[in-house]
């Protein structure tokens, strides 16, 4: 067997196809963001211009989380010393899932290493824990839920995007014994549209089935205190289980799930991906902690973020850039072709000191990739006009559309 030509042959293919991912060699400078510094191709660093960063209130830039975790760090040292059971539970764990219960109203909260694991990890569980469970799923769900989904070994339903009917056609087909589990997600980072939270909690009502929320793009961005989609439609006691991220809007790192206590408790003592997992350093814990109970209490950084979307997506469309549909802080600029998707964000990069990366496949279907812009509060007009007066360029240069 020749092993090298299989691994050559597999990192060909996506290189044929324009779908080889390159990672850009950047340092952030704290206290200025979106202002960067890009390393790559260059004699020495050059100053750029953020856009594709999920980090959306730049709380990971706040000077309360960084002083937060600079206390963490000279009171507990650097590490968390083992997993939750063995020597890695510390009263800041603890404190920060009691903060999250709170923001979403719930009797507990876990954390987890990542968003990704406490997706996988919770589905898995549940899964195996319900006989017979059957779960259904929106077919644009994040691959981690896929990834739980396919773990947990039991069927699964997939329907069609926040098509509510075609949920039902499928809730209904199911003995009314049979345990059921419904997997969406609030926002949908790739086209920046919202599940119809409410109307999915009422087809669980009716077919007495669980209901799973996956928030990680709205924690932070929505509802009065932060709490999400669901917190900003008041629907957030009607879930089962709450899913979110502190990697995006919170600024820092790590995953979480809120529900009542036994669920909590069952997830705790069966998932192996929280189990067997080295806890997150207390450090990053009290970062985290400090960005949720601001958030709770500031909207600033949430107002300042919507209107820079909404700025945004105003200029792209009076300058004629397809820009996307989307009701949310996600700002997706179509392309429609992997090669030129790269080509596009290359030149930006190199020309223009504008970072912003491609969306290619399996991220989002074939023929639809795109340039993500996440706008935050910290951008302003002026690196607006010229981002849009870049793009005018490049795509002029690269006989791309505009609208007339």
């Amino acid at each position: 067997m020749d092993y090298q030509r299989v691994f050559t042959q597999a990192i060909d293919r996506l290189h044929a196809e324009g779908r080889y991912r390159v990672f850009i060699d950047i340092l952030r400078n704290k206290g200025m963001f979106p202002n960067a510094r890009c390393f790559a191709g260059h004699n020495g660093p050059k100053p750029i211009t953020v856009w594709c960063s999920n980090d959306y209130l730049s709380m990971g830039q706040h000077p309360k989380v960084i002083a937060a975790m600079e206390e963490a760090l000279h009171d507990v040292g650097a590490g968390s010393g083992g997993t939750r059971n063995i020597g890695g539970n510390t009263h800041y764990h603890i404190d920060l899932e009691n903060e999250l219960a709170d923001l979403h109203g719930k009797e507990g909260a876990l954390l987890f290493t990542s968003g990704y694991v406490s997706n996988e990890a919770t589905l898995a569980t549940l899964g195996k824990v319900l006989p017979g469970c059957v779960i259904f799923s929106d077919e644009l769900n994040h691959a981690s839920m896929i990834a739980g989904i396919r773990n947990s070994g039991c069927e699964k339903r997939v329907f069609r995007h926040n098509d509510l009917a075609h949920l039902e056609e499928l809730l209904a087909a199911e003995d009314p014994e049979t345990p059921k589990l419904i997997a969406f997600e609030s926002v949908y980072s790739m086209d920046g549209d919202v599940a119809p939270i409410a109307a999915i909690c009422d087809l669980a009502d009716k077919y007495q089935a669980l209901t799973y929320l996956d928030e990680v793009h709205a924690v932070g961005m929505y509802g009065p205190r932060g709490g999400g989609i669901s917190d900003r439609d008041e629907v957030a006691s009607r879930l089962t289980i709450i899913e979110g991220t502190l990697a995006k809007a919170i600024g820092v790192m790590g995953g979480y799930i809120a529900a009542d206590r036994m669920i909590i408790d069952v997830i705790r003592s069966y998932a192996p991906g929280f189990i067997f997992t080295t806890s997150l350093s207390p450090v990053l814990v009290a970062g985290a902690l400090a960005s949720v109970r601001h958030l709770k209490s500031s909207s600033e950084e949430r107002d300042g973020q919507q209107a820079a979307a909404a700025r945004l997506k105003a200029m792209m469309r009076e300058a004629g850039l397809p820009v996307m549909d989307s009701t949310t802080h996600i700002v997706p600029l179509m392309v429609g072709d992997p090669v030129k998707a790269k080509k596009v964000s290359d030149i930006l990069l190199a020309e223009y000191g504008v970072y912003v990366q491609p969306i290619n496949y399996p991220t989002v279907p074939r023929g639809t990739e795109r340039l993500r812009f996440t706008p935050g509060p910290s951008h302003n007009e002026e690196m607006m006009r010229e981002l849009v007066a870049a793009l005018v360029e490049v795509w002029d240069r690269m006989e791309m559309r505009l609208a007339a």
